[in-house]
């Protein structure tokens, strides 16, 4: 159990908290939400111990332990593998000791302590969690040195999930992921036993995988129950916006009908439609309390072109000559696609939006764009090249210059204030933006001469809710192409209408929704798990002439236990997804989940020995 009396922290002048009063009982999930600079990292660097509070307590229950992703990972060559083993303190001494001990009595109570924390299937359990983060098998005995800092981070979210602590924080653990590697953490933390708070702008994660809400407000700590679309119901149902927000969903509802309507009869785009129906099911009020709240978008409508805008003709492409990272690439973009592109990290996504936005061109084959096409690009890295000395009304009006020759005070400031920046905000310098400021501007740029195509790789970075709500409200009223990357589900799920998988060097048509992908993604994670092993048994216990036939008694028996696991796992993953089902008494959660974890081990051993059987 966590307890927080009467906390109090200041920064200078500035109170971030005052008298804050919360209990958080064991196996709480718990979401801290608030706006960008309310104070949810500093309770957590408070509750860790990296901060000292100015009045108050914090306080723990005796033998529990705490845990959080460590931002400062040592630099060193060990192998990922046992960059996350170490991470378990306890077990790494306990080894080192193993290793030194001459008292056989001792010895004897190491390994003991040693089994009774599983050590045993320690290596198995860290190489779950980094394949699951999106690390291949052969990678997990490369030296962490070798790896750049978003990976490393993976590392260190490996190595805080790794430890199971009794409370564990994570701080924008998606940060760093991407798209498949979060629906891989979701369902982690979905059986992750026991109490758990997390600072997050993905509105699907904080959905799916917490029980409470922590909201940092105006210095106040306020504790409610219930996912964040509970608590965004409850919060503008408390402030009387009820009709006011109804009406506002009922303008979205209808743009989405819309599309429903025009291609639920299209065998090509029957799913899309369907996707946006699930989507339509999923709306509430709490869209239209969240878009009433954000910083508004407003991306300038296109005039119509012919379509295709774009056709790739059979076309290799990459960075070094012969080397081409997407081959034989033939795809067309009409005018109204909403298009979102899916893959794991390194895959080709970003080389895709390159090619299409003539800022790579191919090795073989041809594209070939209309002429009046004109497009935007928002890339990420493109905040580093803003000039943090100017202004963004110094930079609008230098854009007006180029493209116009000039421009009134007036239409720069317009162009602006469609994206948030107030005369203030305008003439601040670039440097002292925040992140989402700067990605708003981007987006002001990109827009600013009405492009038939806006090409996102990952927009979402820097924006909090509010201004992710905001994005998919302007991406929606927009009336011309779209080809998004984006880590974040909601906003994939909808904006786009086609779904292109890039994968081995392809591109093509994913046939089903973000749900189909999930189950699709998570099972080739248990695929790639499952090679790894059967290459490393096969490595390890290669066949001579002596070794023995393959029994088949034996494989049909591990197989029907492997089935029956199966089938208890997914009944419990049913269950445990149910609305109610955190709503039944702590206890009875308890026991479910250990249940699931207990499946789980089972299955991973049946597994490896299924695999040892069809070696030999």
């Amino acid at each position: 159990m966590l307890n927080i009396t009467d906390l109090s922290y200041q920064i200078g002048p500035r109170t971030i908290i005052e008298n804050g009063n919360i209990c958080v009982m064991d196996g709480w999930r718990v979401g801290v939400i608030g706006h960008n600079g309310a104070g949810k990292s500093t309770l957590f660097k408070l509750i860790s111990g990296d901060l000292q509070a100015d009045g108050g307590a914090i306080s723990i229950s005796a033998g529990q332990n705490m845990g959080m992703v460590r931002q400062d990972m040592p630099e060193t060559d060990e192998p990922l593998l046992n960059v996350v083993l170490a991470a378990n303190e306890e077990m790494a001494n306990l080894w080192h000791r193993a290793a030194t001990e001459e008292d056989g009595n001792k010895i004897a109570e190491i390994y003991q302590r040693l089994d009774d924390i599983g050590a045993y299937s320690a290596p198995a359990k860290a190489s779950m969690l980094l394949t699951g983060l999106g690390f291949k098998e052969e990678e997990l005995q490369m030296p962490f040195s070798s790896f750049s800092g978003g990976w490393r981070m993976r590392v260190a979210l490996a190595a805080a999930l790794f430890v199971e602590p009794e409370i564990l924080l994570l701080d924008e653990p998606t940060n760093h992921l991407d798209l498949e590697a979060i629906m891989w953490l979701e369902t982690y933390l979905l059986d992750y036993r026991h109490t758990l708070m997390i600072i997050s702008h993905d509105r699907e994660l904080l959905n799916k995988c917490i029980d409470h809400v922590i909201h940092v407000d105006k210095m106040q700590l306020t504790l409610s129950t219930g996912n964040y679309d509970t608590f965004e119901r409850e919060r503008a149902l408390a402030a009387g916006l009820q009709q006011k927000m109804h009406e506002k969903q009922m303008a979205a509802r209808e743009h989405m009908q819309a599309f429903v309507d025009r291609f639920k009869a299209q065998a090509s785009k029957a799913r899309q439609a369907q996707s946006r129906m699930k989507a339509l099911e999923k709306m509430d009020i709490v869209d239209a309390v969240i878009a009433d709240r954000a910083v508004r978008f407003v991306f300038p409508n296109p005039q119509q072109i012919a379509s295709p805008m774009i056709s790739i003709n059979h076309a290799n492409v990459g960075y070094n000559e012969g080397t081409p990272i997407l081959k034989n690439i033939h795809r067309n973009i009409d005018n109204d696609d909403r298009i979102a592109l899916l893959g794991a990290n390194g895959e080709g996504k970003s080389t895709l939006m390159k090619l299409i936005a003539d800022r790579l061109g191919v090795m073989e084959g041809e594209v070939t764009r209309s002429k009046k096409l004109k497009i935007g690009y928002f890339s990420q890295h493109q905040t580093e090249e803003l000039d943090v000395e100017s202004t963004p009304y110094h930079e609008m009006f230098a854009l007006f210059q180029k493209k116009n020759g000039g421009a009134a005070e007036h239409l720069v400031r317009a162009k602006l204030g469609a994206f948030g920046f107030s005369r203030d905000l305008a003439d601040n310098k670039i440097g002292a933006l925040s992140g989402g400021e700067k990605a708003r501007l981007l987006f002001a740029f990109m827009s600013f001469d009405a492009p038939h195509l806006l090409l996102l790789d990952e927009p979402t970075n820097h924006l909090d809710i509010d201004a992710r709500e905001a994005l998919v409200q302007a991406l929606n009223a927009y009336e011309g192409a779209i080809v998004i990357v984006s880590h974040d589900p909601n906003m994939v799920e909808r904006v786009a209408d086609r779904l292109w998988l890039i994968k081995d060097g392809a591109c093509q048509d994913f046939e089903g929704d973000l749900d189909d992908y999930r189950k699709f993604t998570i099972q080739a994670r248990r695929d790639q798990r499952k090679e790894g092993k059967k290459k490393k048994n096969k490595k390890i216990n290669a066949p001579d002439e002596q070794s023995p036939v393959k029994n088949p008694q034996i494989i049909a028996k591990l197989e029907k236990k492997i089935t029956k696991l199966e089938t208890q796992k997914i009944k419990l993953e049913t269950m445990m997804s149910a609305e109610d089902f955190y709503k039944k008494p702590q206890n009875e959660i308890t026991k479910e989940q250990d249940n699931y974890k207990k499946i789980i081990e089972e299955l991973e051993a049946l597994e490896t020995e299924w695999l040892n059987a069809q070696n030999n």
